[in-house]
C-alpha cells in the first residue's frame, strides 16, 4: 500500500523541516513547499491525500489556497496552521473550506491526532458500505445516486462529495425531524472532530447550491435557528420514495 502523500506549505524553514521530519517517521510521504506559489504548482503536478497550509504565506496565502483547493475538489482534506490566538483567521478558514486548524506552537501529539482525525473522516465510505444503502433517493424532486455521487435537478447532472451524500442521507432518513449541529458534526464528520459548526454551515451552504431552487430562500433543506437543520418532506415522490424503500 502506497503511504499517504501530504503536501506542506509552511515558508518558515523550522517549522517545515519539523513537520517533515515529524511526518515522515510516521510514515507518511511528505512534499513541501517554501510558499503559496509553489504549493500551488506541487498541488497541480502530484496526487495528494492530504494538504496542510500555513495562514502567512509569501505569493498566495493559505486563505488564497484553500479558496483555489476547494474551488477544484471538495474532498481534499485541508488543515490550516494559523498563529496563537488568531481567532479570525480560523473563522475565515473554516469558512472557505479548511476541514481544520491547528494553532502554532502545537505539539507532535496534536498534530499526528488531527491529521488522523481529518484523514478518518475525508476517506469515502467503502463500497460495500454504499451498497448496503439504496442506489438512489429522492429529495425535494431531486434524485441523489449514492453510488454514483451525483444529483438529478431538472435534467441536469450534478457532482456530489462523500459528505454531501451522507448529509443528504441523513435527512432523508430523518424527515421533517430537527437534527441538531452536533449530531450532524456527530454522524457526517465523527465524534472526534475538532472544529466548529461553521464547517456544517459552509458545507450546507454548498449543497443548498445544488439542491434547491433559489438557495437564498431554501425549502427543502431548512434552518432552525438555534439548533440546528430540517429536511421538510413536501413532495409526494419523496414519499412514494421512501414508503417502497
Amino acid at each position: 500500500m502506497n503511504p499517504i502523500h501530504i503536501l506542506v506549505a509552511e515558508d518558515d524553514v523550522n517549522i517545515r523541516t519539523g513537520l517533515i521530519d515529524t511526518l515522515e517517521s510516521e510514515g507518511y510521504q511528505v512534499t513541501a513547499a517554501r510558499d503559496g506559489n509553489e504549493a500551488l504548482s506541487m498541488f497541480e503536478t502530484h496526487d495528494f491525500q492530504l494538504v496542510i497550509l500555513d495562514v502567512m504565506m509569501p505569493g498566495k496565502s493559505g486563505f488564497d489556497l484553500c479558496r483555489i483547493i476547494r474551488a477544484r475538489t471538495e474532498d481534499m482534506p485541508i488543515i490550516m496552521l494559523t498563529a496563537k490566538g488568531e481567532e479570525i483567521d480560523k473563522v475565515l478558514g473554516l469558512r472557505l473550506g479548511a476541514d481544520d486548524y491547528i494553532t502554532k506552537p502545537f505539539g507532535v501529539h496534536e498534530l499526528l491526532a488531527r491529521i488522523a482525525a481529518v484523514l478518518r473522516r475525508c476517506r469515502p465510505a467503502p463500497a460495500d458500505k454504499v451498497q448496503n444503502q439504496s442506489d438512489s433517493f429522492c429529495i425535494g424532486g431531486r434524485t441523489i445516486h449514492a453510488r454514483n455521487y451525483t444529483l438529478e435537478k431538472n435534467g441536469e447532472t450534478l457532482p456530489l462529495s462523500d459528505r454531501e451524500v451522507k448529509l443528504l442521507r441523513l435527512f432523508y432518513d430523518h424527515p421533517d425531524e430537527v437534527l441538531s449541529r452536533d449530531r450532524l458534526l456527530n454522524d457526517i464528520w465523527g465524534i472526534d472532530y475538532y472544529g466548529t459548526t461553521r464547517t456544517l454551515d459552509q458545507h450546507v451552504a454548498q449543497l443548498r447550491k445544488k439542491i434547491e431552487d433559489d438557495p437564498a430562500n431554501p425549502k427543502i433543506i431548512t434552518t432552525v435557528h438555534g439548533v440546528g437543520y430540517r429536511y421538510r418532506r413536501n413532495d409526494m415522490n419523496d414519499l412514494l420514495n421512501k414508503v417502497s424503500d
